[in-house]
């Protein structure tokens, strides 16, 4: 049996113990959408982040903070595997390199598309901008919402969580606050 076939019938197992009929007509493709569902949020696994980020770093004199916030990103709890929906705000002072604006979503994407816990998902984008680029600094702050919390357990829908992970020059006072000021200010029409 592949790997497939495999995932397939756990799902058909699932469907079974929570007391459903698995032949019936709306599920009889359910355990073949889950499995094509699961291999797209979890294709994170797949991609590495250092190859990403060094097919599009370029030289440049530029030395003042690269930002890019709002990255919408959709995970899965490790705990729970139910939904984290967020979004990050990234931020680098470069240091002789700059990479590809469109890098910085894709390593959001690369880390949550993997089962996840949103302190580490914030660590590891701030440790591979941080490796791979080496810049003066990283700032990456994550704002996400936990099904975990909602669907289940305590039942706040209204709670949000908030991470950080800063580096370099984002640990003085001057620099946290210009970034987490820009990354509070409100967003502006679209260009």
């Amino acid at each position: 049996m592949d790997k497939q076939e495999r995932f397939e019938e756990a799902v058909k197992t699932i469907l079974e113990l929570i007391g459903e009929d698995v032949n019936r007509e709306g599920l009889a493709k359910t355990p073949n959408r889950v499995f094509k569902a699961w291999q797209s949020m979890c294709e994170g696994y797949k991609m590495d982040p250092v190859e990403v980020l060094n097919e599009a770093l370029f030289e440049s004199d530029n030395n003042q903070m690269v930002l890019i916030k709002n990255i919408e990103f959709y995970s899965m709890c490790e705990h729970h595997l139910l939904p984290i929906i967020g979004r990050a705000h990234v931020a680098y002072i470069p240091d002789g390199k700059v990479v590809g604006l469109s890098k910085i979503p894709r390593m959001v994407d690369i880390f949550a598309r993997r089962l996840q816990i949103q302190e580490q998902l914030t660590e590891q984008i701030a440790e591979a901008i941080n490796d791979v680029i080496a810049p003066k600094g990283v700032g990456v702050v994550v704002q996400a919402r936990h099904m975990c919390m909602e669907m289940r357990g305590v039942g706040k829908t209204h709670s949000a969580t908030t991470t950080s992970a800063l580096r370099g020059l984002f640990l003085s006072e001057k620099t946290r606050k210009e970034f987490f000021d820009i990354i509070n200010s409100p967003v502006e029409a679209r260009y």
